[in-house]
């Protein structure tokens, strides 16, 4: 069974000036306030849709390269994770970057690589934003 996630979002006003509040039907989270300026120039203490992909996908990350870690028999105590969206006004997201540092016993630095490498690319969100956004990873072990 396919489980739909909804994200909505209220907008008043033109892109430059105006704004909108975005919510989360799960209510896993308090309306997220978007401006344009939150976007492109300064977050300000808002949010940006950039942000919340890059939210989006260093949870796709995690989950996707913890499951492989358990599968190598070599889970892990914890994965730091960061993902980082760079947005360029006119063109879009260009680059997303991964960060992870693992706590894993009883892996070799080759596995590791192995694993998050295809952990990026298998995680959903990797695979929307491929052949569209530039995709890194650096991992290293704690």
């Amino acid at each position: 069974m396919a489980l739909k996630s909804i994200g909505r979002t209220h907008w008043e006003g033109d892109l430059f000036s105006g704004s909108g509040s975005t919510t989360l039907d799960s209510g896993a989270a308090a309306p997220l306030e978007v401006t344009w300026k939150a976007r492109a120039e300064d977050h300000g203490g808002l949010t940006s849709p950039e942000e919340l992909i890059a939210a989006a996908h260093s949870a796709c990350f995690s989950m996707a390269f913890s499951n492989a870690l358990a599968k190598n028999d070599t889970p892990p105590r914890s994965l730091e994770v960061q993902a980082t969206a760079t947005f360029v006004p006119g063109t879009g997201i260009t680059l997303m970057e991964l960060e992870v540092v693992g706590d894993v016993d009883g892996i070799t630095e080759d596995e590791y690589l192995a694993l998050a490498e295809a952990a990026k690319n298998g995680c959903p969100v990797s695979q929307a934003l491929a052949g569209n956004v530039e995709i890194t990873l650096n991992a290293s072990l704690a």
